[in-house]
């Protein structure tokens, strides 16, 4: 268990990120909607979303998208529903920015 991630570490560190990584990994739609009480609970829903999806995303990334499990999925669909930058990003380099956050 320690091997894989540990390779997984050591690909996520040393892959070059995309430019738009930190556009769409850290922030969402969701907190910058109309309602205030509505834009903290759902920017805090986005990160658990995300925040889930990280152990997914490292394997994802280590086996050049071999490896998928549902909570990336989820979280890849959840990206791309709430922004925009997202929508037009790869799974791979969605991926990169979760791990990126």
């Amino acid at each position: 268990m320690i091997r894989p991630l540990l390779f997984c570490t050591l690909l996520a560190a040393s892959a070059p990120l995309p430019l738009l990584a930190s556009s769409f990994a850290g922030t969402t739609a969701g907190s910058a909607s109309g309602a205030s009480s509505q834009g903290s609970s759902s920017s805090s829903d986005d990160d658990k979303v995300v925040q889930a999806a990280r152990e997914e995303a490292a394997g994802f990334v280590a086996s050049d998208g071999q490896l998928r499990g549902a909570r990336l999925q989820a979280a890849l669909l959840h990206l791309r529903q709430h922004d925009a930058d997202a929508a037009t990003a790869s799974d791979m380099e969605l991926a990169r920015a979760i791990l990126a956050r």
